[in-house]
């Protein structure tokens, strides 16, 4: 005897993972539909990372030009006039340490751009978002999965936008506008696509 269908409404089928629903901002994940971040709250956590490595930048940059000009300005003055003999030996001396000065202020920005590289790499393939993220309650997730990135997804959405900012930024201002060219309704950047990344509001 065949088995008897069950009353109400017939279940609608499982949509695969990446399946946008219809014109409502959602998209099927395995871990459930999920809604996708606008490119309005995109944009603000990014405001939110760049006030962020900005005052980094900042504190970094402050600090060496003020040990360079401290070292300079102290040599320079203990050279006295330059009618003291020694002057000249003095004042190279001087221009010397000025010059390891500026050695160690280029070693903060080498340290600075490691920092930037470890900090858009690392929380979005660890973390899943990094803290202008966090404060916009958003979430990069894998298309397939719906978990976190992880390393090597992380860093092939980081790397895209940074070989396009080679070109006077051009390039990554390309790639950070790309999800309005999305067609498919995921808004996904050219860095999202070479990922499986997409943006989501948690």
């Amino acid at each position: 005897m065949p088995p008897q269908q069950g009353y109400g409404y017939p279940q609608q089928q499982q949509q695969p993972a990446g399946t946008v629903q219809a014109n409502n901002g959602y998209i099927n994940l395995a871990t459930g539909p999920v809604l996708l971040a606008t490119m309005g709250q995109r944009f603000l956590a990014r405001l939110v990372d760049g006030l962020i490595v900005g005052v980094i930048m900042t504190i970094a940059m402050v600090a060496g030009m003020g040990s360079v000009v401290g070292i300079a300005g102290n040599a320079a003055e203990d050279c006295g006039s330059y009618m003291d003999p020694g002057y000249d030996a003095c004042m190279n001396e001087a221009a010397a340490q000025a010059g390891s000065g500026i050695a160690v202020m280029f070693g903060i920005l080498g340290i600075f751009a490691l920092f930037m590289l470890l900090y858009e790499w690392l929380m979005i393939g660890i973390k899943g978002a990094t803290f202008g993220k966090m404060a916009l309650g958003l979430r990069v997730v894998r298309e397939s999965t719906g978990q976190v990135p992880g390393v090597g997804a992380g860093f092939i959405r980081y790397i895209i936008p940074m070989v396009g900012a080679f070109l006077c930024y051009i390039g990554a201002a390309l790639v950070y506008l790309s999800p309005f060219f999305d067609g498919t309704g995921k808004l996904q950047g050219w860095h999202d696509r070479a990922a499986g990344t997409v943006v989501i509001k948690k």
